[in-house]
Order: structure tokens, then sequence, then C-alpha cells
């Protein structure tokens, strides 16, 4: 399979500034509660082919945030991510499939030292030169996953029924690529 169209060979850097990894849970089974990572490195690197391609990310666990620092702190903690333990979580990709806008990307996401397959619904939003000249890529991409299925057991239970953190938990990126620089001869 082809590579997107607009995709050069090479490592293509992540640009933090204009990309997001966040999350959101089902909180006390009436709302939902959303989070993101404020640290996270990732590198696309493009092949000659989509089998050739591949995608990795690290996120500091304590770079977490949800805009509460009394739950921030909880979820740093043994109860949740254990950041001194586990201080990133990691996604490699294993293999891609699609065309065009549409891209399954098959990979390996490791939480608490616990790996687990997991499929990303992406969407290639395209290529574009921007106005400083460099020419940048984007990727927004989801999917769920069960907490429990990486250690993730924490929970209360509720005097009307339920537990106070849902168990699934929907992983949602917007990343932005910058492309490797052109070697001038």
């Amino acid at each position: 399979m082809t590579v997107p169209s607009g995709l050069t060979s090479g490592t293509w850097s992540f640009d933090p500034s204009h990309s997001e990894v966040g999350f959101s849970v089902r909180h006390a089974g009436i709302s939902k509660v959303r989070g993101s990572f404020q640290d996270v490195d990732a590198a696309l690197t493009v092949g000659s082919s989509l089998e050739d391609s591949s995608i990795s990310a690290t996120i500091r666990t304590a770079s977490f945030t949800s805009g509460d620092e009394n739950r921030d702190a909880h979820v740093r903690g043994a109860d949740f991510f254990d950041v001194e333990q586990f201080p990133e979580m990691t996604f490699v990709s294993t293999s891609h499939e699609g065309s065009g806008e549409t891209y399954r990307i098959n990979g390996d996401l490791t939480i608490r030292g616990i790996t687990k397959p997991v499929v990303l619904e992406a969407e290639f939003n395209g290529v574009a030169v921007d106005p400083f000249g460099a020419t940048r890529a984007g990727v927004s991409a989801s999917t769920s996953i069960s907490r429990k299925d990486f250690g993730l057991t924490w929970n209360a239970a509720l005097e009307a029924g339920g537990v106070l953190v849902g168990d699934k938990v929907t992983i949602t990126i917007e990343a932005a690529f910058v492309a490797p620089a052109v070697a001038t001869v």
C-alpha cells in the first residue's frame, strides 16, 4: 500500500505545540471527565510504502492534567498511573491499513508496564506548507480501551449503585508532524 499523498520518506518530528493527547472516562455514571497529557513525544517514520512506515509515541504520565489539582494528584498516584514507578506510557505501531484519509493503525500500547494491542481509527488530515516554509502533516486518531486491562482498577462504589470511574476510556489524538529537513548540496 502507498503512503498518504504528500508524505515524503524520512522521520517526521512531532510538533507538541499543535498536538494533543487526551482522554475521557465516565464519572459517577452521569458525566465524563476529560484530561490530557502535556509532555508527549512522537515520531512518524515514512518509508517507501505503508508497510515500511511506523509511528511511535512516549507520554510522560506526570504531565497528566484534568483541570482539578486534587484529581490530578490522585490520578498521578499509586491508585492510577503511579508516575514514580511508571513514568511513561508508550505506543508503537505494528501495522497500518487504509487509504486516502481513513486508516487503521494497529499497535502496542503500554501503560503501567502492561502492553496490549490497540487499534487507532485514524484520519489523515493532509500536508501543508506553513508561512515559515515548514512542511507539516496532521493526523486525528481515537480508540477505546478498558482501563482494567492495564491494571487501572481503583474505584469507589456509589451509594445509588454503580461505580465512580467507568472502565471504558476513550483516547483522542490530534497530532501534527514536521517533515524532515531536506539536505542541500
